[in-house]
Protein backbone atom coordinates (compact mmCIF):
# COMPACT_ATOMS: atom_id res chain seq x y z
CA UNK A 1 0.00 0.00 0.00
CA UNK A 2 1.11 3.69 -0.91
CA UNK A 3 -1.00 6.35 0.42
CA UNK A 4 -0.60 9.27 -2.25
CA UNK A 5 -2.82 11.82 -1.50
CA UNK A 6 -6.38 13.07 -1.31
CA UNK A 7 -8.67 12.16 -3.99
CA UNK A 8 -11.55 14.50 -5.30
CA UNK A 9 -13.99 12.81 -3.49
CA UNK A 10 -15.29 14.66 0.58
CA UNK A 11 -14.07 12.05 2.61
CA UNK A 12 -16.16 11.95 6.07
CA UNK A 13 -14.79 13.84 8.92
CA UNK A 14 -14.80 14.00 12.29
CA UNK A 15 -17.44 16.83 12.35
CA UNK A 16 -19.72 14.29 10.50
CA UNK A 17 -19.66 11.84 13.04
CA UNK A 18 -20.31 12.09 17.37
CA UNK A 19 -17.22 12.79 18.54
CA UNK A 20 -17.99 10.57 21.80
CA UNK A 21 -18.62 7.62 19.58
CA UNK A 22 -14.15 7.68 18.02
CA UNK A 23 -13.20 8.42 21.66
CA UNK A 24 -15.28 5.87 23.28
CA UNK A 25 -13.78 3.46 20.49
CA UNK A 26 -9.90 4.77 20.93
CA UNK A 27 -10.38 4.42 24.88
CA UNK A 28 -11.42 1.21 24.70
CA UNK A 29 -8.38 -0.02 22.72
CA UNK A 30 -5.89 1.81 25.76
CA UNK A 31 -6.16 5.34 23.50
CA UNK A 32 -7.10 8.87 23.92
CA UNK A 33 -8.68 10.72 21.42
CA UNK A 34 -7.40 14.72 21.55
CA UNK A 35 -8.86 17.10 20.45
CA UNK A 36 -7.20 19.91 18.50
CA UNK A 37 -8.79 23.19 17.68
CA UNK A 38 -9.95 23.78 14.11
CA UNK A 39 -7.21 25.52 12.52
CA UNK A 40 -4.39 24.43 14.77
CA UNK A 41 -1.87 22.59 13.83
CA UNK A 42 -2.18 19.00 14.59
CA UNK A 43 0.66 17.34 16.57
CA UNK A 44 2.15 13.82 15.30
CA UNK A 45 0.99 14.52 12.06
CA UNK A 46 2.77 11.81 9.48
CA UNK A 47 0.67 13.44 6.18
CA UNK A 48 -0.06 16.69 7.22
CA UNK A 49 -3.49 18.40 7.67
CA UNK A 50 -5.75 17.56 8.21
CA UNK A 51 -4.56 14.12 9.00
CA UNK A 52 -4.54 12.53 12.49
CA UNK A 53 -1.39 12.63 14.38
CA UNK A 54 -0.33 10.17 17.07
CA UNK A 55 2.18 10.64 20.08
CA UNK A 56 2.57 8.18 22.40
CA UNK A 57 -1.11 6.62 23.42
CA UNK A 58 -2.60 9.66 22.12
CA UNK A 59 -4.12 10.10 18.73
CA UNK A 60 -4.62 13.98 17.85
CA UNK A 61 -7.70 14.94 15.61
CA UNK A 62 -9.60 18.01 14.77
CA UNK A 63 -13.04 18.11 13.18
CA UNK A 64 -11.90 18.37 9.55
CA UNK A 65 -9.78 15.18 9.96
CA UNK A 66 -10.83 12.10 8.03
CA UNK A 67 -12.29 8.97 9.88
CA UNK A 68 -10.43 6.96 8.07
CA UNK A 69 -7.06 8.17 8.77
CA UNK A 70 -8.49 8.78 12.93
CA UNK A 71 -8.78 5.05 12.39
CA UNK A 72 -5.57 4.26 10.74
CA UNK A 73 -3.33 6.44 13.37
CA UNK A 74 -5.62 4.71 16.29
CA UNK A 75 -4.64 1.05 14.28
CA UNK A 76 -1.03 1.78 14.30
CA UNK A 77 -1.20 2.22 17.67
CA UNK A 78 -3.29 -0.65 18.38
CA UNK A 79 -0.95 -2.86 16.28
CA UNK A 80 2.38 -1.73 18.25
CA UNK A 81 3.66 -4.06 20.99
CA UNK A 82 3.52 -2.12 24.37
CA UNK A 83 7.43 -1.19 24.24
CA UNK A 84 7.27 0.59 21.45
CA UNK A 85 3.98 2.11 21.71
CA UNK A 86 4.74 5.08 24.19
CA UNK A 87 8.07 5.97 22.00
CA UNK A 88 6.03 6.27 19.28
CA UNK A 89 5.74 9.81 17.41
CA UNK A 90 4.66 10.72 14.27
CA UNK A 91 6.19 7.86 12.33
CA UNK A 92 4.35 4.23 13.30
CA UNK A 93 4.62 1.86 11.16
CA UNK A 94 6.95 -0.65 11.31
CA UNK A 95 7.28 -2.75 8.44
CA UNK A 96 4.67 -3.44 5.72
CA UNK A 97 3.47 -6.75 7.50
CA UNK A 98 2.55 -3.86 10.62
CA UNK A 99 1.03 -1.45 7.69
CA UNK A 100 -1.09 -3.86 5.96
CA UNK A 101 -2.37 -5.04 9.30
CA UNK A 102 -2.98 -1.51 10.48
CA UNK A 103 -4.80 -1.46 7.07
CA UNK A 104 -6.91 -4.00 8.03
CA UNK A 105 -7.78 -3.53 11.13
CA UNK A 106 -9.01 -0.07 10.31
CA UNK A 107 -11.68 -0.73 8.30
CA UNK A 108 -12.57 -3.95 10.98
CA UNK A 109 -13.15 -0.78 13.77
CA UNK A 110 -14.99 1.48 11.10
CA UNK A 111 -17.68 -1.02 11.58
CA UNK A 112 -17.37 -0.27 15.43
CA UNK A 113 -18.54 3.52 14.63
CA UNK A 114 -21.94 4.59 14.11
CA UNK A 115 -22.69 6.42 10.67
CA UNK A 116 -19.34 5.10 9.69
CA UNK A 117 -19.06 1.33 8.61
CA UNK A 118 -16.15 -0.68 6.78
CA UNK A 119 -17.85 0.24 3.22
CA UNK A 120 -17.49 3.80 3.79
CA UNK A 121 -14.38 3.71 5.23
CA UNK A 122 -12.77 1.57 2.19
CA UNK A 123 -14.47 4.17 -0.11
CA UNK A 124 -12.17 7.12 1.53
CA UNK A 125 -9.65 5.01 1.65
CA UNK A 126 -9.82 4.73 -2.10
CA UNK A 127 -10.43 8.55 -2.11
CA UNK A 128 -7.81 9.85 -0.40
CA UNK A 129 -5.28 7.60 -2.27
CA UNK A 130 -4.57 4.01 -0.35
CA UNK A 131 -3.58 1.86 -3.83
CA UNK A 132 -3.16 -1.81 -3.58
CA UNK A 133 -2.26 -4.04 -6.04
CA UNK A 134 -5.95 -5.41 -6.87
CA UNK A 135 -7.21 -1.64 -7.97
CA UNK A 136 -9.38 -1.00 -4.78
CA UNK A 137 -9.32 -1.49 -0.66
CA UNK A 138 -12.55 -3.66 -1.06
CA UNK A 139 -10.85 -5.85 -3.68
CA UNK A 140 -8.05 -6.37 -1.39
CA UNK A 141 -9.80 -6.71 1.88
CA UNK A 142 -11.90 -9.04 0.73
CA UNK A 143 -9.40 -11.43 -1.59
CA UNK A 144 -6.18 -10.49 -0.74
CA UNK A 145 -5.62 -9.83 2.76
CA UNK A 146 -4.92 -13.18 4.31
CA UNK A 147 -1.58 -12.13 5.18
CA UNK A 148 -2.69 -9.10 7.49
CA UNK A 149 -5.53 -11.29 8.89
CA UNK A 150 -2.86 -14.08 10.10
CA UNK A 151 -0.86 -10.61 11.21
CA UNK A 152 -3.06 -9.82 13.48
CA UNK A 153 -4.56 -13.10 14.86
CA UNK A 154 -1.45 -14.44 15.83
CA UNK A 155 -1.09 -11.03 18.01
CA UNK A 156 -4.17 -11.75 19.48
CA UNK A 157 -6.29 -8.66 17.86
CA UNK A 158 -8.37 -9.94 15.35
CA UNK A 159 -10.57 -13.18 16.10
CA UNK A 160 -11.33 -14.45 12.56
CA UNK A 161 -14.44 -16.97 11.96
CA UNK A 162 -13.75 -20.08 10.14
CA UNK A 163 -14.26 -19.46 6.30
CA UNK A 164 -14.78 -15.61 7.23
CA UNK A 165 -13.72 -12.75 4.99
CA UNK A 166 -14.42 -10.75 8.65
CA UNK A 167 -13.00 -10.60 11.55
CA UNK A 168 -13.93 -9.42 15.18
CA UNK A 169 -11.25 -6.96 17.22
CA UNK A 170 -10.16 -8.49 20.42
Amino acid sequence: MKQQGLGAARLLTLADIDWNDAAALLERHGLALKRIVDGVAIPGSYWGEPEAGVIGTAVYARGDTPVHSLLHEASHLIVAPAERRAAIHTDASDSQAEEDATCYLQIVLADELPGVGSARCMDDMDAWGYTFRLGSTRAWFERDAEDARAWLAARGLLQVARGSQSGEVA
